[in-house]
């Protein structure tokens, strides 16, 4: 279910980090986060083959933007065991929300391609996304493809389908970057993480083509859904329902 639900619109978390938190209550912080990111990078890489053999996007801006996406998840990983889950989470929610509405009070935004910067402030501007979104996938992580999907379509103009593509080699780049630094210090629970990265292979694969074949309205209504999910899933922590 999550690689499914990354490989369309990003957001996987939203489905794995509760299970593992769930599966491993003895488990740190720091386990947990790693944990995820194998099995996590497993079905990026699947999501991002298929995209990529598909759609072909454009390495003009998928290359700086995955390079410092890698950058901005190794630099956050450092400080992951150090910053509370509290301290994000009621900013978490705050964007969720102002994406979601949104999203859902522009209609045709994301139906087709119509970029809004060209040459070096179109590579800036992807640099500066890659490292942002970056830095918070190596902090926390849930919703790191959705705020990649969501910016790529409303900052830079994209369609939510080449949105969607270029989200998962951003992914997959802060997936790697994270790991960097959670391989060599042991935090990663292998027997769990691999087990669960080859499912999430499956999905991946399988979430990637649903969209190539279903298109660009099928991955914005995907998006609502998913970030409505998230919002009550990370509401509901802020305010003590869960």
């Amino acid at each position: 279910m999550a690689g499914f639900v990354d490989a369309v619109v990003g957001g996987g978390g939203l489905v794995q980090l509760p299970a593992l938190l769930l599966a491993l209550p003895s488990a740190s912080p720091v386990q947990v986060l790693a944990t995820n990111k194998i099995a996590s990078v497993c079905g990026t890489a699947a999501s991002s083959a298929t995209y990529y053999r598909r759609l072909r996007p454009d390495p003009r801006t998928f290359g700086p933007l995955m390079l410092l996406a890698l950058v901005g998840a190794f630099t956050g990983a450092l400080a992951a065991s150090q910053i509370p889950r509290q301290a994000f989470e009621p900013l978490v929610l705050v964007a969720l929300v102002a994406v979601g509405t949104y999203v859902v009070a522009r209609p045709r935004l994301g139906e087709s391609t119509q970029l809004r910067f060209a040459g070096r402030r179109h590579l800036a501007t992807a640099m500066l996304v890659g490292f942002v979104i970056g830095l918070y996938d190596g902090v926390l992580g849930p919703g790191t493809g959705s705020f990649f999907v969501f910016v790529l379509v409303g900052l830079m103009g994209y369609d939510f389908l080449q949105a969607s593509a270029k989200a998962k080699l951003a992914n997959l780049a802060t997936n790697v970057g994270a790991l960097l630094l959670f391989i060599p210090t042991g935090a990663v629970l292998w027997d769990v993480g691999l087990l669960m990265g080859a499912a999430n292979l499956a999905g991946g694969y399988l979430g990637a083509r649903t969209a190539v074949a279903r298109g660009a309205g099928f991955v914005r209504a995907f998006f609502i859904v998913v970030v409505g999910g998230f919002i009550v899933r990370i509401g509901g922590g802020v305010l003590g329902v869960w």
